[in-house]
């Protein structure tokens, strides 16, 4: 009776391991299994970003939902806490199964089915669930390894889980993602946690298991271990059947970048797509609309030193470098991938007309708004060919702060062109970003232009793909002393989308449909979702 009383207490007598050693093992597995689940969660955030669009309301669906889940299984894991030790192993092998397959199984509904929030919610539930059941486990093993004061335990126990999470989320974005991928990762940190949580389990405490428990957390281990493995296997063939399913069949490069997924699909010039993390943002078919419309509006005037945001396809360079009195042209692209793209594929660079070969064209590897905000001279002409203001990402390249920076940028007599997104099936957007102009000191002129003619229901942002087709782009014409006048250049090339005629009344028709009364969007309050 006095050899059991003495057992209880200390704990360590039924283990293979001194009672510090031990206390180490179950510290460093709560290390190890905190920063698997910190990257199942940044997993989720980013791909569901990249599928459903808006990382702000993706990041609060996943981050609220987890944290809710993880109260759920703490109170829930009271009831193993009498077989802690087969408990954990067993939560550790299926939160490993599930997050390990997430990205997959969110992807697979997205390019299968059409849809992912319902499996996004239902993975952020389940992962926090299994992640809320390792505290109060651990926290069983850790006293059973060494027994001490329960707030020395909780410390260790947090401690290790905070490092654990800080480790994970570093190596999320600068080791797995540019390494392994989003897929091949979350399959990869599956692993590594299923392996982690049944060591700890099947070595230190592997006399206080039963053959049958010990048997079934061997067999469990080994199958989620098994099931990784040939997924991860598989997943170059997973990738390439769920991108024709999400672009069709004409896929001909599908690249991971160190800013974003970059695809290009068709054959050839005529047929090609380019889609940025899945939103459509060149159609050869009709690109040229969406192009003369952004540039030479703004070239009536003086247009020596002209500068690009963004626009890495060369597509809006192409269409400045047709004026032959631009002496320079500056690109200033975040994504060197595409620029690289633009550059050497062969059918993108064919319609681009071969821009960055032209000697006037600089191109630039940076932030924009960093790079303004750098001061690198004056520029008779600004043109901003940035992804959609509705994308969280690029907010703050459509808030009031920057167009500051861009109107100090511009030369006496300046223009500026921003692309709004669509005027009529978007318009608090659109005038938004009219309004946060006006904010910097700007003097605006808004148009639009029709729609696309590619009818392509390719690519995960669909919705936007056909409210251009529907309601074309807007665009945001200004300058820094006086409103611009709509028209275009004695000097123009023959255009197929538009005359000065019909961008007048193009600019009259917008007017008309002006919201008033909206607040600019800064840095510290964007407004660029009360569209969605």
């Amino acid at each position: 009776m006095i050899d059991q009383q003495v057992s209880l207490r200390g704990g360590a007598a039924c283990l293979p391991v001194r009672p510090r050693t031990g206390r180490y093992l179950v510290l460093a597995a709560v290390f190890v299994c905190a920063a698997c689940g910190l990257v199942y969660e940044l997993e989720l955030v980013a791909l569901a970003s990249y599928l459903i669009g808006d990382s702000v309301t993706q990041a609060s669906v996943v981050l609220s939902v987890m944290v809710f889940a993880m109260g759920v299984g703490s109170l829930l894991a009271k009831r193993l806490r009498s077989r802690a030790a087969v408990g954990f192993g067993l939560i550790e092998g299926a939160l490993a199964l599930v997050g390990g397959s997430s990205a997959l199984v969110l992807y697979a509904s997205f390019a299968w089915i059409g849809e992912s929030r319902y499996a996004l919610v239902g993975f952020s539930l389940t992962i926090g669930i299994l992640i809320g059941a390792e505290i109060p486990l651990l926290m069983t093993l850790i006293q059973r390894v060494d027994r001490q004061d329960a707030g020395g335990a909780v410390a260790d126990l947090f401690a290790a889980d905070y490092v654990g999470a800080l480790v994970g989320g570093l190596a999320f974005p600068f080791l797995l993602l540019p390494m392994l991928g989003q897929l091949t990762g979350a399959l990869f940190t599956g692993a590594v946690n299923a392996a982690a949580g049944g060591a700890l389990v099947l070595w230190v405490f592997r006399r206080d298991l039963g053959p049958r428990s010990r048997w079934l957390l061997i067999v469990f281990n080994v199958a989620v271990i098994a099931v990784l493995a040939v997924a991860t296997a598989l997943v170059d063939d997973f990738e390439r059947a769920a991108r024709r399913a999400v672009y069709g069949d004409g896929v001909r490069v599908a690249v991971q970048t160190e800013v974003q997924e970059v695809v290009l699909t068709g054959s050839g010039r005529s047929s090609l797509d380019l889609y940025l993390d899945g939103r459509l943002r060149v159609s050869a078919r009709d690109e040229y609309r969406y192009h003369e419309a952004l540039v030479h509006p703004a070239m009536n005037g003086p247009h020596a030193r002209v500068l690009i945001l963004g626009g890495g396809d060369g597509l809006a360079a192409r269409e400045v470098l047709r004026y032959p009195d631009v002496r320079d042209v500056t690109v200033v692209e975040l994504d060197r991938g595409v620029t690289r793209l633009a550059r050497t594929d062969p059918a993108l660079s064919e319609l681009n007309g071969h821009a960055f070969r032209d000697p006037r064209l600089t191109a630039v590897t940076a932030d924009a708004f960093n790079w303004l905000r750098a001061a690198h001279g004056s520029y008779d002409v600004v043109i901003s060919d940035l992804p959609d203001p509705g994308i969280s990402t690029s907010t703050k390249l459509y808030s009031a702060e920057f167009y500051g920076l861009v109107a100090q940028a511009l030369a006496p007599g300046g223009r500026v062109v921003v692309h709004g997104g669509p005027s009529v099936s978007r318009p608090r957007t659109f005038w938004t970003v009219e309004a946060s102009m006006r904010a910097a000191g700007l003097r605006t002129c808004p148009y639009r232009i029709g729609g696309r003619l590619a009818d392509s229901a390719a690519g995960p942002d669909r919705a936007t793909h056909r409210a251009q087709r529907a309601h074309g782009w807007g665009f945001v014409l200004a300058g820094p002393g006086k409103a611009p006048e709509l028209g275009l250049a004695r000097q123009a090339p023959e255009l197929r989308s538009m005359t000065e005629p019909g961008l007048v009344d193009a600019g009259r028709r917008t007017e008309r449909d002006r919201l008033p009364g909206l607040e600019p969007s800064t840095l510290v309050h964007p407004r660029y979702w009360e569209d969605r």
